[in-house]
């Protein structure tokens, strides 16, 4: 079932978390943020076996490589119930980001509660903070939806994010994402 992300809280300050990455190690957002030094980062609730998510995932990747020119970190977390979705298990989430070259950090949210802290509604979800840790971008990554395409399109998020890098905010006008619905436990 498909849903909708709802419209940007901007100013909402990114909840810390800690979780485990499919590179065998623990990622902390406070310290992936202060060590990055970064100028803006994204935070994407994904999975592996959602049609939106599989039918952008070269684009995010191709995205997220970009923005990094420009100070802007990523990290993709899994939030879905593995014992329902076992294509969503961390071992399956390893193999999915070395297959698909993923250049940024996969968290597994194996109690969902970052998702329940971020209130994300489906894969994907994207969000995007300016380096003070406020959202600025809660929207798509474009316009192609399930549209199996590998063409960057008009790139909204990645333009919403190089305009967070530049002035510390969102564009005021963006389009929610749509994706497979979070699964729940």
């Amino acid at each position: 079932m498909s849903e909708k992300t709802p419209l940007c809280k901007f100013g909402w300050k990114a909840p810390d978390f800690t979780l485990s990455s499919t590179k065998n190690d623990v990622v902390n957002l406070k310290k992936f943020v202060s060590n990055s030094k970064c100028s803006g980062f994204l935070i994407m609730f994904i999975c592996n076996h959602c049609p939106y998510v599989n039918s952008i995932v070269k684009k995010i990747v191709i995205n997220c490589s970009d923005l990094q020119q420009y100070g802007v970190f990523s990290l993709a977390i899994c939030s879905n119930d593995s014992v329902k979705y076992p294509e969503d298990s961390f071992e399956k989430m390893k193999t999915y980001s070395t297959s698909n070259g993923f250049t940024f950090p996969y968290l597994h949210d194996s109690d969902q509660k970052v998702a329940k802290l971020y209130d994300a509604k489906c894969t994907p979800d994207f969000f995007g903070f300016n380096e003070s840790g406020l959202l600025q971008y809660r929207g798509r990554l474009d316009a192609t939806g399930r549209q199996p395409t590998n063409e960057l399109s008009d790139r909204e998020l990645f333009n919403a994010m190089i305009l967070i890098a530049r002035t510390g905010e969102g564009p005021p006008e963006q389009k929610a994402s749509i994706g497979c619905s979070i699964k729940w436990k």
